[in-house]
C-alpha cells in the first residue's frame, strides 16, 4: 500500500536535510505526481541551503586569510545621511568558524530579516562594542570625524582587544590595532556584514523611541533620514532636539 503524501513530508520534516537522501532513495520508485513533486521541493531546498553555505563561507574569506589572529574584528557604522539622530558605529568578533546563514549587507536585508540576524548574531559573537557620535557632535567636528569617533567608541567597548580590524572602506585614525580597509566590506566580509546589521537595528531602535519623544517627523518610518514627510514637517514643525543643524540649513 502506497503511504500518503502526508506521511512522506512529515518524514521529510522528521529526517531533516542528513537523511533526506535515504528518504529519497526509500520513495524512488513511487510513481504518484505528488510524491515526485515533494521530493523535488525538498532536492531544492536542500541544494539552495548548500549554494548558500558555500556563499556564507566565501564571506569567511579575509578573516580565514589571517590564521595567526584569533581576535578579528570587523566595523561598520549606520547613519551618516540622515537629517537628525546620532551616527552609530559597531565592532563586532566572530568565532573563526561561525556560520550565520543568510548574512549580508543590512542595506540588502529586510526588516524582518535583520532583526532575526541580529539575534542570532547576538547570541554567537565573541565580543560586540557600539559606539555613538550624537547630532551635536555630528555639528562640532563634522560627519567624518563623528564616524571615525563612533568607531573608536565601538572598538573601546568589545570585551576583548582585538588584534585585526576588517573595516568597510576607511582607516580609522587614532587606532593601533592593525587595521584592513575593505571596499564594500559589508558585502564580502562576515564580520563586517555583522557588524552593519548590529549597527542598523540599535539605531533603528533608538529612532523609534525617538519618534515617541519627538513626535511629529515620523522618526519610526523614516529614521531621521530626509524622505518628503519628513522635510514637510520639518518646515512646518521647526527642528526637533535631536536634528543636526548642519544638515538642515537648507530646509529651515
Amino acid at each position: 500500500m502506497n503511504v500518503k503524501i502526508s506521511e512522506i513530508t512529515k518524514e521529510l520534516e522528521l529526517v531533516g536535510e542528513d537523511g533526506f537522501f535515504k528518504v529519497k532513495d526509500k520513495y524512488g520508485t513511487d510513481e504518484r505526481e505528488g510524491v515526485k513533486k515533494l521530493i523535488f521541493k525538498y532536492e531544492n531546498r536542500y541544494e539552495k541551503l548548500k549554494d548558500e553555505r558555500a556563499r556564507v563561507k566565501s564571506l569567511q574569506a579575509y578573516e580565514l586569510s589571517y590564521p595567526d589572529y584569533r581576535y578579528i574584528c570587523g566595523i561598520d557604522e549606520v547613519g551618516r545621511g540622515p537629517l537628525a539622530g546620532p551616527v552609530i558605529a559597531c565592532a563586532v568578533i566572530l568565532p573563526k568558524d561561525c556560520e550565520i546563514l543568510y548574512i549580508n549587507d543590512s542595506k540588502q536585508l529586510s526588516e524582518k530579516k535583520r532583526e532575526a540576524l541580529y539575534d542570532e548574531i547576538m547570541e554567537k559573537v565573541i565580543s560586540v562594542g557600539i559606539g555613538s557620535a550624537s547630532h551635536a557632535c555630528i555639528d562640532e567636528i563634522n560627519i567624518l570625524q563623528a564616524t571615525y569617533e563612533a568607531m573608536r567608541g565601538a572598538i573601546n567597548k568589545l570585551g576583548v582587544v582585538p588584534e585585526l580590524l576588517l573595516n568597510d572602506a576607511v582607516t580609522i585614525p587614532e587606532v593601533v590595532i592593525p587595521q584592513v580597509p575593505i571596499i564594500k566590506g559589508d558585502a564580502k566580509s562576515i564580520s563586517i556584514a555583522a557588524a552593519s546589521i548590529v549597527a542598523k537595528v540599535t539605531r533603528d531602535r533608538l529612532m523609534v523611541e525617538y519618534d515617541t519623544v519627538f513626535p511629529g517627523y515620523g522618526f519610526a518610518s523614516n529614521k531621521g533620514y530626509g524622505s518628503a514627510d519628513h522635510i514637510k514637517a520639518l518646515k512646518e514643525l521647526g527642528p526637533s532636539p535631536i536634528h543636526r543643524a548642519s544638515f538642515i540649513k537648507n530646509f529651515i
